[in-house]
């Protein structure tokens, strides 16, 4: 944050150089984020985080947002509370901010909960509120007006995972046989529906349809109810832990699926720290991947590269783009007018480092929403085609050829 306090500190001089006082105009326009830096979630937390903060240096480098009402630019100030991966904490972190800061915008963290508990809260305090990291669609059905997520949801991973087998994979070689492990939460059971009800138009079959409660320890049920089934296509969206507990328990049983599509737990760099060659050939869904061409990905991914000595991951790219849609929002606005900044964001048509995006009505953002694969320890993007920097590696080879 020294960027940010360099830049305000010049800014209040300026002010001062010029007859003006600090409550005449702000020294900086404050953002408040509540996401998890600890807990369950804290791996994906420190992606978005290092999205967020890239982006605000990149806008306060350049000068911060240009406010018509005041005729000058002003810096972005990001203060973020750690919530811990828990939802109440992230609705008392979230007020903190509205109370003590006015801040004009909330930006989310990681996990369809933690933005599920958020978003009624800037509903609430009228404050608008965008949030990547997360597919749940039922809370954008809520009738809510200040909640804003440029990225995929529910229904269009319900569809496009097997949009994108039968691009890819020619018939004759292409696996029917569903296996879905269902997380008991809100976005669990949506997205487990969301799959099953949709394999028949697409020529799939729903052949084991699986619960179960997160933080469950032992998976060995579930994987032999599966390999029982001759299951070919395992989908699942289990947390970080979750995850890499179903894989290394997949690797000890022995059972590979041909394809297996895990949403959240494979987004995070811990993956294959955990897991090891134990994890490749998973396919995920983060919503970007840092070879896509758009304006101003080079520049991420050389200020990526400094700071973690890799090209940004795949959440950083939509944490970015929820900095610069908000940092537009404002100048159109013109003021630091919350309802005024909502309506900015609602009319949102910007190319992005995630490509072009505009919102529907219920805030869903229209977004790319490209799909990945661990090969040899690198994350590939397999799809859409014509993005693509490997092609599908079908089937899965098994564990002990890894």
């Amino acid at each position: 944050m020294r960027h940010t306090l360099i830049a305000a500190l010049i800014i209040a001089l300026s002010i001062t150089g010029c007859g003006g006082s600090s409550s005449e105009v702000p020294v900086v326009i404050e953002i408040g984020a509540a996401m998890p830096l600890t807990g369950k979630y804290a791996a994906g937390g420190a992606e978005i985080q290092r999205g967020y903060t890239l982006a605000v240096e990149k806008i306060n480098a350049d000068g911060g947002v240009f406010v018509k009402a005041y005729n000058r630019k002003l810096p972005l100030n990001l203060n973020i509370l750690d919530d811990s991966s828990d939802p109440g904490k992230t609705v008392s972190h979230l007020e903190t901010h509205f109370s003590d800061t006015e801040v004009v915008a909330y930006l989310g963290g990681f996990g369809s909960d933690l933005h599920a508990a958020a978003a009624a809260i800037a509903e609430k305090n009228r404050v608008p509120y965008i949030g990547v990291a997360f597919a749940l669609w039922g809370i954008h059905q809520q009738g809510y007006k200040y909640l804003f997520s440029p990225f995929f949801k529910s229904p269009d991973l319900g569809k496009h995972v097997y949009e994108f087998l039968n691009e890819v994979l020619p018939e004759d070689r292409r696996p029917t046989r569903v296996g879905i492990f269902q997380e008991q939460t809100d976005w669990g059971i949506e997205m487990g529906e969301l799959w099953r009800d949709n394999a028949p138009e697409y020529g799939y079959e729903v052949v084991q349809y699986e619960v179960y409660t997160p933080f469950t320890k032992d998976f060995t049920d579930l994987i032999l109810k599966a390999q029982e089934a001759d299951v070919e296509i395992l989908l699942a969206l289990p947390t970080p832990p979750d995850g890499i507990t179903i894989f290394k328990q997949l690797g000890e049983l022995g059972f590979s699926p041909k394809f297996s599509l895990f949403v959240r737990a494979p987004d995070v760099p811990t993956w294959i720290e955990s897991l090891g060659s134990i994890g490749d050939f998973v396919t995920s869904a983060p919503g970007w991947h840092h070879t896509l061409a758009f304006p101003g990905v080079d520049e991420l991914n050389a200020a990526h590269q400094t700071l973690k000595g890799r090209p940004a991951d795949p959440l950083v790219g939509p944490a970015y783009a929820a900095v610069q849609i908000l940092a537009q929002a404002i100048e159109k606005a013109g003021s630091l007018d919350r309802s005024a900044i909502r309506d900015a964001i609602a009319a949102t048509d910007l190319d992005t480092v995630i490509g072009p995006v505009t919102f529907r009505q219920d805030g869903t953002g229209i977004v790319n929403s490209p799909i990945l694969q661990y090969q040899d320890g690198q994350v590939e993007l397999v799809w859409p085609v014509e993005y693509a920097t490997a092609d599908l590696v079908y089937p899965a080879p098994p564990f002990d050829a890894r």
